[in-house]
């Protein structure tokens, strides 16, 4: 009987291994031609001078970035297992150095809600702000800090009246926190219409393409003279972020309302010194135009004559129905408002009015409203 052939077994860690040795005698030659180790750093190219345009942004961000300021906005809330308060930190956006007096404008968005502010400057200082007043109509704020005036750089000042869709725009801020950043982009629009905090229309505002992110609000918009043009206020994105398209306060409202604030605390409004009815108070009852429903003793509205509604024998008497402002058709209250701040107060303006089936037009001085 012939003995068995004996069988070998090579084990799978043994294959592995062998195929490993044989790609290292095929790649390694390879791999010592990949490595020189006499390599060094590539000769530098002179790139040559700037371009006009680089160095204009350039000098933009050194004249105006020691103006800009970071806002930060801390609330007060009572703690989750205790009796006592806590601070949280409730929001950041930009701001800017306006007088050499230390007044710092922003956003009033921005520090609406804050029990406590802080403002930290280009030189990394921090100093406690406090609020001198605000238009929240206009989305504007004025804090106050008490740094050395040698360290404040106000803003140079510039018009909104005459820009141009197309024109060059830079915007300095810090989005997400990231401080002492500047975006450049065109002025994308002009007289667009936005709505402040409290729902109220903030027109003639600049559309921008320049970036700007949640932590610009309150930063300067500057034209390409490095002059402020804008306060920059808002964005348009589903997502929160940067989706081309940005808003800023123009800078000639802005000068209008600043000093307003900083005289009285806030913007002294003209009015009519009446109260006016809903604009559905007026579909229902069929009317075109705002109804006066009272109007204040001794206010613009009643030395002018203008009449309230009533009641006779239970039966309602409508009083007059405002239907323009200085020639200007209004079919809201909001509109009414839009239109009373072309004027100041003291300013006489035309009120047309509908009564008895025809329409008067009523000359009202204008008072002052809160």
């Amino acid at each position: 009987m012939q003995p068995k052939p004996t069988r070998w077994k090579i084990s799978p860690i043994a294959v592995i291994l062998l195929i490993a040795i044989g790609l290292w005698l095929i790649f390694n030659p390879l791999e010592r031609k990949l490595r020189d180790p006499d390599a060094i750093p590539r000769a530098i190219t002179a790139r040559g001078d700037l371009a006009a345009d680089e160095l204009n942004t350039i000098d933009i961000f050194r004249a105006n970035s020691a103006s800009v300021v970071y806002v930060t906005s801390i609330a007060l809330r009572q703690g989750l297992f205790s009796l006592n308060a806590v601070e949280i930190p409730r929001g950041t956006g930009s701001g800017f150095i306006w007088d050499s007096q230390g007044r710092i404008v922003t956003n009033y968005h921005v520090i609406s809600d804050a029990s406590r502010i802080q403002v930290t400057m280009a030189d990394q200082s921090t100093w406690k702000a406090v609020l001198v007043g605000a238009a929240p109509d206009k989305d504007l704020a004025v804090l106050q800090i008490t740094a050395p005036a040698d360290s404040l750089r106000p803003i140079t000042i510039g018009t909104s009246d005459d820009l141009l869709v197309g024109q060059k725009v830079f915007a300095i801020g810090n989005p997400f926190g990231l401080d002492q950043t500047i975006t450049s982009g065109i002025i994308s629009a002009l007289d667009r219409e936005i709505n402040a905090i409290t729902g109220r229309t903030i027109r003639g505002v600049i559309q921008t393409d320049a970036a700007i992110n949640p932590g610009n609000s309150g930063g300067p918009l500057l034209d390409s003279a490095g002059r402020l043009i804008g306060v920059n206020t808002a964005i348009y994105s589903p997502s929160g972020a940067y989706a081309g398209i940005g808003f800023a306060v123009p800078v000639d409202e802005v000068n209008r309302v600043i000093p307003e604030i900083i005289r009285h605390g806030r913007l002294i409004k003209p009015g009519l010194g009446a109260s006016l009815a809903d604009e559905r108070v007026a579909r229902r009852l069929g009317i075109e135009g705002i109804l006066i429903l009272n109007v204040e003793e001794g206010g613009a509205a009643h030395k002018a004559g203008l009449r309230p509604t009533t009641q006779y024998r239970g039966d309602l008497v409508l009083g007059d129905i405002i239907v323009a402002i200085a020639g200007n058709r209004v079919r809201s209250y909001n509109e009414i408002r839009n239109e009373l701040e072309n004027f100041k107060v003291g300013d006489e303006v035309l009120v047309s009015v509908v009564r008895d089936g025809r329409t008067v037009d009523v000359p009202i001085r204008l008072g002052a409203i809160n």
